[in-house]
């Protein structure tokens, strides 16, 4: 048996000239570089907006919380409670049947007395202003003219 004979193939000729191939993967290459570097760009313009997002998102839960707390305050304040504790505590009241009771200390008692405050006199001048007075003081930061 005799070996086989080489093919004949046609040999190509370099001649310098780029393939229709070579030239698609240019394109292709050059496409996904340009691509690549939108995205790039577009991502690190994205950054500072995703910060301030975050900034706003935390700023808006922490008003919603305060909100939240603000509506339970004013719920409370609008309670019967609210106005028995108040009237009680710092109102001074009782109801009917109820008594008032305030402590007295002793004469002898080891607990410190307050001492009373010196009294201060004050001159209140001519008396009230008068109504023309009280405007010109809120309209002007001077006194106002003496009438003659």
């Amino acid at each position: 048996m005799t070996s086989p004979e080489p093919r004949n193939r046609p040999e190509r000729k370099r001649t310098g000239q780029l393939s229709g191939l070579q030239i698609m993967f240019a394109a292709i290459l050059a496409i996904g570089l340009i691509l690549g570097l939108n995205f790039t760009s577009l991502v690190s313009a994205g950054q500072p907006l995703q910060q301030l997002y975050s900034k706003v998102t935390t700023e808006i839960d922490q008003l919603e919380r305060e909100r939240a707390d603000l509506i339970r305050e004013r719920d409370y304040v609008e309670s019967d409670a609210y106005v028995e504790q108040w009237a009680r505590d710092e109102g001074k009241m009782v109801r009917p049947g109820d008594t008032l009771i305030i402590p007295v200390p002793d004469e002898g008692s080891t607990e410190p007395t307050p001492e009373p405050r010196p009294s201060v006199a004050v001159e209140t001048g001519a008396g009230e202003p008068e109504t023309w007075e009280l405007w010109w003081a809120l309209f002007f930061d001077s006194p106002p003219p003496r009438l003659p």
